[in-house]
């Protein structure tokens, strides 16, 4: 029987949606080398003086569950 894990992550990026969720990747891909999935939950973005400053991504990371020995 698999267990399922879910963390919730969030991420910024001045570039792009895309760039904060590479980031997630790579946070989470370092150390949790089961990863099964990354549903995004909210994007936003932060505004100053009219323009985008800041690309903001929360995310569920999804990985398989192993009791630590």
């Amino acid at each position: 029987m698999a267990i399922v894990k879910i963390r919730e992550i969030i991420s910024t990026s001045p570039k792009s949606f895309e760039d904060a969720l590479q980031k997630v990747v790579e946070f989470v891909g370092k150390d949790k080398y089961n990863l099964t999935g990354i549903k995004i939950i909210d994007q936003s973005v932060s505004l100053d003086k009219g323009q985008i400053v800041e690309y903001k991504v929360t995310t569920h990371v999804a990985y398989k569950w192993e009791e630590e020995k």
